[in-house]
């Protein structure tokens, strides 16, 4: 069900900002919403991808706290509100993806137990890649894990099977903290990006909206060693075998026809896990499953309704 769009271009009430400072000293942003009464269903931590910032799913945190679960979020650091890395203010930069590991373990250590289980670990995009580093890792053990248009693999593009030497060849020509394109999700495309992301037109607005009212949370492109190092952590993953190990109830759920990342890699990374639920989306979904049309949007909740239900217990 959709909320209003005064609910997702607005903080909830009850809902709180605040910051947390990664053992190295840097300030992460952090949204908390702590489920209301006594009979709290349980906690989430939710990770959104490269440049996301959490005010983009508000609309489902609502979902998941009318019942009952604690909704906690971060921006990933050099994003959103947790700074940048780089002196071009809107690139998304980062020197190596163990960066985001160790925040995501750190966080995860402190936030475990000051919040009540079952508890879920959800990711989308480049945040599903990462939480499922993190699980293959042993990292973060969360009771159930989502992943949502999971990033690992890349789009090909023109360069097709040397997209990634071609990468390190490009971003070596200078410094690799500078921005890889100068705007979009990717370049060398014809797509919009709102086409990329979502068939929902309001929804798409709603990230708009905040970007201009906020502009310091703002991301814009990526830098050359965010794709480098992209490319080489998601090889790693799939080559990795204690996939094939890792033991918690995960939940995937992939676009077929994604335009911004490589939905065919998912679908080959998902059956080696042990415990996984594999649901699919044709045409009717772009990249932000989430935040798109009603009909996706309410069939992607109810598999993670019935998914947390089912495979969320205590442990």
């Amino acid at each position: 069900m959709a909320t209003s769009l005064k609910d997702r271009r607005a903080l909830p009430a009850g809902a709180r900002i605040d910051h947390w400072a990664a053992p190295d000293g840097w300030k992460h942003r952090v949204f908390d919403w702590r489920a209301e009464g006594q009979a709290t269903r349980g906690s989430i931590l939710f990770q959104g991808g490269r440049g996301d910032i959490f005010e983009k799913y508000l609309e489902t945190f609502a979902h998941w706290h009318a019942a009952g679960w604690n909704v906690t979020s971060f921006d990933w650091r050099g994003q959103g509100g947790s700074g940048r890395l780089t002196p071009a203010k809107n690139c998304g930069h980062i020197e190596d993806y163990g960066d985001y590991i160790r925040d995501l373990t750190d966080f995860w250590a402190a936030w475990e137990p000051a919040n009540p289980g079952p508890r879920a670990a959800m990711g989308h995009s480049m945040g599903g890649h990462l939480v499922l580093r993190a699980l293959v890792e042993g990292a973060i053990r969360p009771d159930a894990a989502v992943l949502v248009a999971p990033m690992l693999g890349f789009k090909p593009g023109i360069f097709g099977p040397f997209a990634e030497r071609a990468a390190r060849f490009l971003g070596g020509l200078g410094d690799t903290a500078r921005p890889a394109w100068k705007g979009n999700e990717k370049p060398y495309t014809t797509e919009t990006r709102a086409s990329l992301l979502t068939h929902d037109p309001d929804r798409y607005a709603d990230e708009i909206w905040w970007q201009t009212e906020h502009p310091e949370i703002l991301t814009g492109p990526p830098s050359w060693r965010w794709v480098i190092e992209g490319f080489r952590s998601m090889r790693e993953l799939a080559a990795d075998p204690r996939l094939e190990a890792m033991r918690v109830p995960t939940l995937v759920l992939v676009a077929e026809k994604d335009g911004l990342i490589d939905g065919k890699s998912a679908l080959k990374i998902a059956p080696r896990l042990p415990d996984v639920r594999l649901i699919t989306f044709g045409k009717e979904s772009a990249h932000e499953i989430l935040r798109e049309t009603e009909a996706v949007r309410d069939r992607a909740l109810s598999e993670i309704d019935a998914f947390l239900d089912a495979r969320a217990a205590a442990r």
